[in-house]
């Protein structure tokens, strides 16, 4: 997922995001519903379009692009579209505004004279993300944005930081589980060189806390507690190092439900089914003293 990508993950997840980066949102600011769109000429494509709500009277258009890389042309580009969209859509709106957001302000285009009256007006935001402050004393959805930005030595903790936050603030809910998803998407995009699971574990994100576990956990509660687990464990087990051996299913379906989620939390760190047969003889060792 590239960065524009995860923009727009953010963006429609929650719209009013937007309004957290600028003076004086409009009053009916969660109601807004985020859009792309083509404008119909070639290689015309605004990054995202905030829409007021069709219920109300005419009101502001909002239009967002995201650049992360210096374009010399972005102004022409950006004023081109917004204003073809407006016009074409003029019936629909009584007034736009625009926001920019670059990373920081060295990736702003240089040369800029021709639309000084408009990047200084009140309808045009630049915002640069380097310069919005401390993750820590950002809002939540905010510290995301900016989380794209940092370098290596930075992003690990700032991602740590926030999935504990992530976990405060909005406990175990739909919400926290895609905030989760998109803060390890970010740090993966950051660390192409790790794996997924190697990811999750600079991070400190539990095997529960994953996509996969919670893929496989749905497709087990149908059953019993102690049986989905079981068959969640030998599913996952099987992905990993192909068939499992009848007699390692037999001890694993012996497991009471406190050994079958011990089990869960090492058992990506299994290199091979080896592993497996150390850790049920350690277990059982453990449990005849």
């Amino acid at each position: 997922m590239r960065r524009d990508s995860i923009f727009y993950y953010l963006f429609q997840q929650s719209p009013k995001l937007l309004f957290e980066l600028v003076d004086n949102p409009p009053a009916n600011a969660a109601n807004y519903r985020f859009d792309s769109v083509a404008v119909k000429e070639p290689k015309f494509e605004i990054d995202g379009v905030f829409l007021p709500p069709e219920t109300e009277a005419p009101g502001v258009v909002y239009f967002c692009e995201v650049q992360f890389q210096k374009d010399e042309r972005l102004y022409e580009r950006l004023f081109g579209e917004l204003f073809l969209y407006f016009y074409r859509n003029r019936e629909r709106f009584q007034d736009w505004q625009a926001v920019v957001i670059y990373p920081n302000r060295s990736t702003e285009q240089g040369e800029n004279k021709p639309y000084r009256a408009l990047l200084s007006s009140e309808q045009v935001h630049r915002v640069y993300l380097d310069e919005l402050g401390e993750i820590e004393q950002l809002p939540l959805d905010v510290g995301l944005l900016v989380l794209t930005t940092l370098e290596e030595e930075e992003a690990p903790a700032a991602a740590r930081y926030l999935l504990n936050r992530c976990q405060q603030e909005l406990a175990e809910t739909v919400a926290s589980r895609a905030i989760m998803e998109i803060i390890t998407t970010i740090i993966s995009y950051r660390f192409t060189r790790l794996t997924r699971v190697e990811i999750e574990a600079m991070l400190g994100i539990s095997f529960q806390q994953t996509r996969l576990y919670e893929e496989l956990r749905e497709e087990a509660t149908e059953q019993g507690r102690q049986q989905g687990e079981v068959n969640l464990i030998l599913r996952l087990l099987s992905k990993r190092f192909g068939e499992v051996p009848s007699q390692l299913r037999i001890e694993i379906e012996k497991l009471s439900l406190p050994q079958l989620d011990a089990l869960t939390e090492v058992l990506l760190d299994f290199v091979s089914l080896d592993d497996l047969v150390v850790w049920l003889q350690n277990l059982e060792a453990t449990t005849e003293k």
